[in-house]
């Protein structure tokens, strides 16, 4: 706790060494001897953590015998870790030197165990502070993208999640201070994540399996939104936001605050968005002249209002915090290419009325404690507690067509225990509830409840030059749905339609049966870990791991039209006979099973930094959806017209299911970064991922090979950046599936810092897709009706106090 570190120093100021056993006094300073201010000094596996002077000094006091690692962490520059050993009635002096990191390190906050970029066996990357507030958007997965190993599935500018090594949907969790954020997005591309960046500290992605700290959800990695809702010291400070687009006319305000007393802490925040649909490049015209043309055109029904709000307070101690906060999130959007016929017909019928648009509203409720015990085991408990009542409608017309809701319990508790044998780490509980339904004309998967229960063991030890971590996970998943739905629809091909007449379709009378279904599944997980410092400002990172997820109930049960997608989908627990009708399936329902090893190798300090990843990912029994290139009745009521043709399928959409097969994605992810003064920075990245069927064929939606770079400019008062990513043609697609050309991005940033009435301001100005470039992103389910957006300039202040 900061208020108990502040103390220590108060404490070991005015006494005299004599009176302390066992303190720990010293300096920080960087390599060229100058002092290291607001460095934070820790100990690993306590609560102790102090910061320096503007002198650069610390002290802290209270030591246990024994050996002590210390951790020292400062913005700019690589983390240090010494080893210190502890006897009675012994003062220490001792003077720390850092070395600059032109990668920032941050750490993780919500794992147990101590990861960050530079550190952890297992790959991580954190987005906060300037860089943060320079991408953020109003989609999580646009916010997201420019990170390596993370792409986006762009969906009209309104909607996207996160892809994370070619992983997205089920099998990348979203949480928010590592609880699930609970919304209905993993389910489809088109559904909004329920979460804010421009309240945020800091997102944290977990790259490939992180199981064993979040669940079998999880088995392609972790995006954690970390904010202060629950403050954890009470000092006064905030920061507000205004900005306006022009792409889309956005007009984005938001602010925090925390506040409080020695015993109490406060926090607020809020914001508000506006945006109409946003405008996208064409490619050039020829007119009756000859002459070349070159406009813009909007993506129609792609505009947005949201707003929310969160309080927060907390119950300060000397060892720990209790506290609670509760989030109102609201936000209607359109859904672009929501659409119930032919291009045609929706030209004709492209009035207000008929645009679709989702009404969402969630309000989420977190109880969060930390506590640290006088044990001779046990040093600290972490609790958090959560509880989301979340729903959105879709809307056209001005009536309701299908209600999605997502009601969650969570609750994790994790025991971390005191150095054994120079191990860190601890056990955690973790227990989570979801009932999830959908209601209405387009509800393609039954209501459901899943329950799991899990157990997870995590464990760090420096031998040496290495640090080992280990862990392992079992869960216990129970899938149950008491109204599944199996009708007997009319799937065909369109030249078998074609040939039925209309007597055929009177005598096929559908029926549906209906019936019970639960699965239970027990997912074992188990990881290990190891960095080897083999030579100064170097180390080389290894991580292996088996992960086992429980297949989500959209994968299981659906059976219906998702107009999101454009697919009739069916569910794994279904298949097609040998006459091609839709049936129980024979096939075992079974666990999707990850074998993953990543090797890493990495600079951490000095001039120039880099951080080089390779990774092999064999997943079998892995859920995917084939296209069986059969056709239903989307079940969409249309105002029937004369003069109709018979033969007239814009109603029916393809018909796909979900099947198992074993699949490997293999790729990498470089970052590299050169301070060539104080004032100039290069950074250099590149990623891909190749994602395949072991026993050929690709999979669909794979992110291509990309790579680009960031000039950097920064003074006390002035910062500008220039950033270009190349995007490379994609090819490699799956049955149906379509090319991708490849383009290039050109974003550019600046801001100025002034001071005013004893306030910080910072003035910014944003240009994005500079070149005006037509990009269609090939993992969207959307890119032919919804290219990103075209050159945009965005204006803002911010505020910080």
């Amino acid at each position: 706790m900061k208020r108990r570190s502040q103390l220590a120093v108060l404490i070991a100021a005015l006494l005299p060494a004599s009176v302390l056993a066992s303190t720990i006094e010293g300096v920080v300073l960087n390599n060229k001897g100058k002092v290291v201010t607001n460095a934070a000094v820790e100990v690993e596996g306590s609560d102790l953590k102090v910061i320096t002077d503007k002198n650069g000094k610390f002290v802290i006091a209270e030591l246990n015998n024994g050996l002590k690692e210390l951790h020292v962490v400062a913005s700019g520059y690589a983390h240090l870790h010494r080893d210190i050993t502890i006897t009675n009635d012994e003062n220490q002096s001792v003077t720390f030197n850092l070395k600059r990191s032109p990668i920032e390190v941050i750490d993780i906050e919500a794992t147990p165990i101590h990861m960050s970029a530079m550190e952890s066996a297992s790959p991580v990357s954190v987005l906060s502070g300037e860089q943060l507030r320079r991408d953020q958007a109003a989609t999580l997965g646009d916010t997201l993208e420019k990170l390596p190993g993370v792409n986006t599935n762009f969906h009209g500018k309104v909607a996207s999640t996160p892809i994370i090594r070619g992983l997205s949907g089920p099998r990348v969790l979203i949480t928010q201070n590592g609880l699930d954020v609970s919304d209905v997005s993993r389910v489809g591309p088109d559904h909004s994540v329920a979460s804010e960046a421009s309240t945020a500290q800091q997102i944290e992605v977990l790259r490939g399996p992180a199981t064993l700290f979040y669940g079998s959800g999880a088995i392609g990695g972790v995006v954690n939104v970390v904010d202060n809702r629950v403050p954890t010291d009470s000092t006064t400070r905030g920061e507000w936001n205004v900005e306006h687009n022009s792409v889309d006319n956005q007009k984005v305000a938001s602010f925090n605050a925390t506040t409080g007393t020695d015993s109490f802490a406060f926090y607020a925040d809020a914001f508000w968005r506006e945006a109409d649909d946003y405008e996208v490049p064409v490619a050039a015209d020829i007119d009756s002249n000859g002459e070349e043309h070159h406009g813009d055109y909007t993506v129609e029904n792609s505009n947005e209002e949201s707003d929310g709000f969160t309080v927060g307070a907390s119950y300060l101690m000397d060892n720990g915090f209790i506290g609670i906060a509760v989030e109102q999130f609201n936000r209607q959007y359109g859904i672009p290419g929501h659409t119930h016929g032919d291009e045609e017909e929706e030209e004709e019928h492209s009035d207000e009325e008929e645009s679709v648009f989702a009404d969402l509203e969630q309000t989420k409720v977190q109880l969060l404690g930390e506590y640290n015990l006088d044990n001779k085991w046990l040093n600290k408990v972490n609790l958090r507690v959560g509880h989301t009542d979340y729903e959105h409608a879709e809307i056209e017309g001005g009536a309701i067509g299908t209600t999605f809701k997502n009601e969650t319990n969570e609750l994790r508790i994790d025991l971390l225990h005191n150095q054994f044998s120079e191990w860190n780490g601890g056990i955690s509980f973790h227990y989570k509830q979801s009932d999830v339904e959908a209601q209405g004309e387009e509800a393609f998967t039954p209501p459901s409840k899943t329950e799991s229960f899990a157990v997870a063991l995590m464990e760090e030890r420096h031998f040496g030059d290495f640090l080992v971590q280990v862990g392992g996970r079992i869960e216990r998943v129970t899938i149950e749905a008491g109204n599944v739905l199996l009708p007997d629809i009319d799937a065909h091909a369109h030249d078998e339609a074609e040939e039925a007449d209309e007597h055929d379709h009177e005598e096929s009378a559908e029926i549906t049966r209906v019936f019970d279904v639960e699965h239970e599944f027990t997912p074992v997980s188990l990881s290990a870990g190891v960095v080897w410092d083999f030579t100064p400002d170097y180390n080389l990172g290894l991580s292996v791991s088996r992960s086992e997820r429980a297949p989500s109930a959209s994968e299981l049960l659906s059976f219906g039209a998702h107009i999101g997608t454009g697919t009739y989908e069916v569910g794994a627990l279904f298949d097609l006979d040998d006459d091609g009708h839709l049936g129980l399936s024979d096939q075992a329902i079974d666990l999707e099973t990850a074998n993953n090893i990543d090797l890493t190798l990495r600079k951490t300090q000095g001039d120039v930094g880099f951080i080089l990843n390779a990774f092999y990912n064999q997943v079998d029994n892995y859920y995917y959806q084939i296209d069986t290139g059969l056709f239903a009745e989307s079940g969409h009521d249309h105002d029937e017209e004369e003069g109709v043709d018979e033969h007239d399928h814009s109603s029916e959409l393809p018909v796909y299911l979900f099947k198992t097969d074993d699949v490997i994605l293999h790729g990498f992810e470089a970052q590299i970064a050169w301070q060539i003064t104080d004032e100039f920075k290069v950074d250099l990245f590149s990623d891909y991922v190749r994602a395949r069927l072991k026993d050929g064929g690709d999979l669909p939606r794979t992110p291509p090979l990309r790579f680009g770079s960031e000039l950097s400019y920064q003074t006390d008062k002035l910062s500008a950046h220039i950033h270009v990513t190349r995007y490379q043609k994609q090819d490699r697609t799956a049955p149906q599936e379509t090319a991708t050309d490849g383009y290039t991005l050109v974003d550019a940033s600046v801001s100025y810092d002034l001071s005013v009435l004893n306030q910080d301001l910072s003035l910014y100005l944003k240009g994005t897709n500079l070149t005006d470039t037509e990009a269609r992103v090939h993992s969207s389910f959307v890119k032919d009706i919804a290219p990103r957006p075209g050159r945009s300039f965005a204006l803002g202040i911010r505020g910080y106090f």
